[in-house]
C-alpha cells in the first residue's frame, strides 16, 4: 500500500518560506500552507518538517510559515490566498509547556527557536494561528492539528489556567481538528479538497473531531458514544473522570466508536483515530527526500532542539506502555508501527554521507528505545481490545517482545561505513529489556556512551500504580544486570533514572520513602522532573478532581508551590543548598530520625553553608520583586506602595517575550 502519488530518493531542497521562494520555483500560488510554532526544520523529527515534505511527494505546492508574527494577519497573506487550505499546528508541544515552568513560570528558552529565543509564538498558540488564518482569507478552510490541538479536541483541564475549558473547536474555530499522527489523515483532506469536495463531506474520515452548529442534530447510532456536557464536566468532578474513561477507552482505532461532547447548544464530533500506518508506508514517511536540516535563512543561528535529534534515527513509532503521566500513547497510539530493516539502514547510510558528519548516530530509538516490531501476536485480539497498558500490572501474554528484530538492527546499523558509534539515547523499557539477556548485554557493549536513560519515576507501590509503572525492585534488577552486562565487557557504565515529584498519589511521606530509596541504593539523580497536568492525560483529571477516573476512588493531590518544592527537594536531599527545603517536609512528616549525622540521615542537623547561601539570595529577590511591584500573586500583578514611582501599571501583552 502506498500513500504517496510521486516519491524520489534524492534530497530536494526546502519548501518555501517566503514569496519570493515560492516565485523562485515558478508557483504563483500555493495550496497549502503549513503555519507552525516550531522553527522549519527539513528533518523527520520535525512535524512541520514532516508533513511539508509528505504533501510535496503527493503533488502538492506547499508553503512553511514558521514562528509567524501573530499580531497580525499581514504574515499569513506573503503566499496568497492558499487553493485547498491553512494547516495550523502551535509545533511539537503544547504551547503552555513549551512556554511555562511546572511551576508556571516563564521559561528561559525554547528548544525549538533560532538560537533558543522566547517569545517567538503565543500562549495558545493554535487559537492565534487559526484566528488570523480566517482574518487573511474569509472561507479558505482551516485546519488544526499537532499535539495541543490533538490533546484539547473535548473538554479539558488546564493546568495554566486551573480551571476546565471547552473543545479547541470552539475556542480556535477550526474546521476541522486531525489528531493523533497525522499523515493518513493529511493526505485524505487534501486530496478531498483538491477534488472538489467541501470541509462538510469531510466529516466522516478518521482521524477528525469537527464542531456543529445549533441547528446541526449530532450523530446517533450504536457506533456513537455520548460524552457527558462540557458544563457537567466543569462542575462536576465525577462528570469529568467518566468523560475522560470513556475517551481513552475509545482510542483503539480497531474498535473505536465515535465519540460526542455537547457544548452548550452546540455539540463536538470525533471520529474514531486513523489507522496506524503499515511498515511500508512508515518507510515512505521516513524515506522522503529530507536535507535534515534547518531552512538555510536561519543562517548561523542554533536551534536546540534539532542538535539534539540531528545524527538521531526513529525506527518507530507508538508505545503501549499506557503511562498515566504521559501523551505519547494518547497521541501517537499504542499501536507500534516500525520501519523496514533496509529503510533504517538507508537512512543511516544516508546521515554517514552528511556533510560534517563525525561518525556518531546519537539515537536509533523513538518514544521508547527497544519496543521495535512488538505487536500482539494475535491480530483478532488485538483488533478487539480495550486495555491501556500493554505491560502493566504485568506485560501481557499475547505482547510479542522479541527483541531479535531490534538486534539485528543494531548489528546492521554499526557496520555501515563511516559510522563509528551508534548510540541509544531513547529512554529503554526496563521490563522488556530485562526478558532479553542478549539484547541487555550488546547495549553495554556497543550501544551505551556511559549512561543509559531509564525511567522508574517513584519506588511507593501505590504511585506506580497509579503511574502504570512497574516495582521499584524491576529498577533495581535491571540496574544491577545492566552493571554486570557492562563489567563483562570492560566498562564502567550507569544508568541514569528519571524520577517524579509530585505526581497525583504521591505527598511528602511518599517522597520521603523515595528519597530513602535513593539513600539506600546510593543513587543521585542529577534531573528531577515536576509532574505537569497535561491536557487529555490520565493523571491530568486525577490532579483536577482528586480522584482516579478507573475506579473513582479518591487519589492524594499535591498542590500549592511550597509542597512542590519540598517534594522537588526530597528528589535531591543530598544537595546542601535543598538543605531548609529538606528538613521542613521531614519534620512536616515526623521523620526527624532522619536528620542527623548516621549512615542513614538524609541530612545534617546543622545547616551547611551553601543552604544558608541560597536562603539569602531568596529572600533578596523575594524583597525585591515586593518592592519593584513587577511580581505575580494570585494570578494578579501586586499593587506598589501608594505614592510609588511604579504606581502606574505596566502593560502586557499575555506571553512576555523580554522576560
Amino acid at each position: 500500500m502506498s500513500l504517496f502519488l510521486t516519491t524520489t530518493g534524492h534530497r530536494q531542497p526546502p519548501l518555501p518560506m517566503s514569496r519570493s521562494e515560492m516565485l523562485a520555483r515558478g508557483w504563483d500560488a500555493v495550496d497549502v500552507v503549513l503555519v507552525s510554532g516550531d522553527a522549519y526544520v527539513d528533518h523527520p523529527s520535525f512535524a512541520n518538517g514532516l508533513l511539508a515534505r509528505l504533501l510535496e511527494a503527493a503533488g502538492f505546492r506547499v508553503a512553511v510559515l514558521a514562528q509567524p508574527d501573530w499580531r497580525t494577519c499581514e504574515p499569513w497573506r506573503e503566499f496568497g490566498r492558499p487553493r485547498l487550505f491553512f494547516g495550523v499546528s502551535a509545533g511539537n508541544m503544547d504551547s503552555m509547556i513549551n512556554h511555562y515552568t511546572a511551576n508556571r513560570k516563564v521559561r528561559n528558552d525554547d528548544a525549538y527557536s533560532p538560537d533558543g529565543q522566547i517569545g517567538r509564538r503565543p500562549d495558545r498558540a493554535t487559537l492565534a494561528y487559526c484566528q488570523r488564518s480566517r482574518e487573511a482569507f474569509p472561507g479558505v478552510p482551516v485546519v488544526a492539528g499537532g499535539v495541543e490541538a490533538s490533546l484539547r479536541r473535548i473538554a479539558h483541564y488546564d493546568y495554566w489556567s486551573d480551571t476546565v475549558r471547552r473543545s479547541i473547536l470552539l475556542d480556535a474555530k477550526a474546521d476541522l481538528v486531525g489528531f493523533g499522527m497525522g499523515e493518513r489523515t493529511l493526505l485524505e483532506i487534501a486530496r478531498a479538497l483538491a477534488a472538489g469536495k467541501s470541509v462538510r463531506d469531510l466529516r466522516g474520515l478518521r482521524g477528525v473531531a469537527y464542531r456543529l452548529g445549533a441547528s446541526e442534530p449530532p450523530p446517533a447510532d450504536d457506533d456513537t458514544l455520548e460524552l457527558p456536557p462540557f458544563e457537567a464536566v466543569a462542575a462536576d468532578p465525577l462528570a469529568f473522570c467518566e468523560m475522560t474513561r470513556i475517551a481513552h477507552l475509545e482510542t483503539n482505532p480497531h474498535n473505536a466508536r465515535r465519540l460526542v461532547q455537547r457544548h452548550g447548544r452546540e455539540a463536538v464530533v470525533v471520529n474514531p483515530p486513523a489507522l496506524p500506518l503499515e511498515q511500508d508506508e512508515m518507510d515512505e514517511v521516513y524515506g522522503l527526500p529530507f536535507t535534515r536540516r534547518p531552512h538555510p535563512s536561519y543562517g548561523a543561528a542554533r536551534i536546540p532542539a534539532f542538535e539534539v535529534v540531528e545524527n538521531s534515527v526513529q525506527i518507530m513509532r507508538g508505545c503501549f506502555g499506557g503511562c498515566t503521566f504521559c501523551s505519547i500513547t494518547a497521541h501517537e497510539g499504542r499501536i507500534i508501527q516500525s520501519r523496514s530493516q533496509e529503510s533504517i539502514i538507508t537512512e543511516i547510510k544516508l546521515l554517514a554521507q552528511q556533510p560534517g558528519f563525525k561518525g556518531t548516530v546519537s539515537d536509533i530509538g523513538g518514544p521508547t528505545a527497544n519496543m521495535y516490531q512488538m505487536r500482539c501476536t494475535r491480530p483478532e485480539v488485538e483488533a478487539k481490545c480495550r486495555r491501556l497498558s500493554c505491560v502493566h500490572p504485568t506485560v501481557c501474554k499475547l505482547l510479542g517482545t522479541d527483541h531479535g528484530p531490534l538486534k539485528e538492527v543494531m548489528r546492521e546499523a554499526r557496520s555501515v561505513p563511516g559510522v563509528k558509534r551508534v548510540l541509544v539515547a531513547s529512554g529503554v523499557r526496563m521490563d522488556l529489556a530485562r526478558k532479553d539477556p542478549e539484547y541487555l548485554q550488546e547495549l553495554a557493549a556497543h550501544h551505551v556512551g556511559g549512561h543509559l536513560k531509564v525511567a522508574p519515576e517513584h519506588v511507593d507501590p501505590e504511585v506506580l500504580r497509579l503511574m502504570k509503572k512497574p516495582s521499584a525492585n524491576d529498577y533495581v534488577e535491571f540496574d544491577r544486570e545492566f552493571q554486570a552486562a557492562s563489567r563483562r565487557v570492560g566498562k564502567k557504565q550507569y544508568t541514569v533514572p528519571y524520577f517524579i515529584a509530585s505526581h497525583p498519589g504521591s505527598d511528602v511521606e511518599e517522597m520521603i520513602e523515595l528519597a530513602v530509596f535513593l539513600k539506600q541504593n546510593s543513587y543521585k539523580p542529577d534531573q528531577v522532573q515536576d509532574f505537569i497536568p497535561s491536557p487529555f492525560d490520565i493523571a491530568a483529571c486525577m490532579y483536577h478532581t482528586g480522584l482516579d477516573p478507573m475506579t473513582k476512588q479518591p487519589v492524594k493531590v499535591t498542590k500549592g508551590l511550597k509542597n512542590r518544592r519540598m517534594q522537588r527537594a526530597m528528589l535531591q536531599f543530598f544537595k546542601p543548598e535543598n538543605w531548609f527545603e529538606v528538613r521542613r517536609a521531614l519534620e512536616q512528616a515526623g521523620r526527624q530520625d532522619l536528620i542527623g549525622n548516621g549512615c542513614d540521615c538524609l541530612i545534617p542537623d546543622r545547616p551547611p553553608k551553601e543552604a544558608l547561601d541560597r536562603k539569602r539570595r531568596e529572600a533578596t529577590q523575594a524583597f525585591t520583586e515586593a518592592t519593584s511591584g513587577d511580581h505575580i500573586r494570585g494570578g494578579k500583578r501586586a499593587k506598589p506602595r501608594t505614592g510609588s514611582k511604579q504606581a502606574r501599571p505596566r502593560k502586557t501583552i499575555g506571553y512576555r517575550p523580554k522576560r
